[in-house]
């Protein structure tokens, strides 16, 4: 796994050097208008970020939307540097970057991982309705089709109900794991 000139392996989504401590480490999360992202995105940054890393807030417009017919056209930018300043502002040990991108979601999400070398993937996952589970909505879909393909750890999260606390987390290899935190 050691290259010539360069000292830094990838294991298990951290970049490591050859005495095994982990070095910087990029977290990214997908984030929208919704409060499941919102979720997910507090979540990251207080559970999987430290000193010295990035967190980097993606945020997809897709590529059909014109500027015409869009609400949130003219707020995207605006969603995203201020969920990264509030970020900033939250945690300022880490790095924050927000990026927003148009696309198709999943390609991007997809492509983004892969060029910007992401260590973990969080997404928000929303809470099943009975009508979800006849239907299944673009978001599962999605949140299902980056679990399955991302190169990096991916992991969707959904905040409990207020009476019982904590999140659920799904993985590649665990779903809706109860994490008290």
């Amino acid at each position: 796994m050691e290259q010539e000139g360069s000292r830094e392996m990838q294991m298990e989504g951290l970049h490591m050097n050859e005495n095994g401590l982990a070095l910087r480490k990029r977290v990214m999360v997908v984030i929208d208008q919704s409060t499941s992202a919102k979720n997910a995105m507090i979540w990251a940054l207080t559970h999987m970020t430290n000193k010295g890393d990035l967190l980097t807030l993606l945020q997809i417009i897709p590529p059909h939307r014109s500027q015409r017919n869009s609400l949130f056209a003219d707020s995207s930018p605006h969603l995203a540097n201020s969920l990264g300043s509030l970020c900033k502002s939250c945690k300022p040990e880490v790095e924050v970057e927000a990026l927003v991108i148009q696309g198709p979601k999943l390609l991007t999400v997809i492509s983004q991982v892969k060029k910007l070398e992401a260590s973990v993937l969080v997404l928000g996952q929303k809470k099943s309705s009975l009508i979800n589970c006849f239907l299944r909505s673009r978001n599962e879909d999605l949140v299902e089709q980056c679990i399955n393909n991302a190169e990096c750890l991916t992991l969707a999260v959904r905040k409990q109900k207020r009476g019982m606390g904590g999140y659920l987390i799904s993985t590649r290899w665990q779903k809706n794991f109860w994490l008290l935190a």
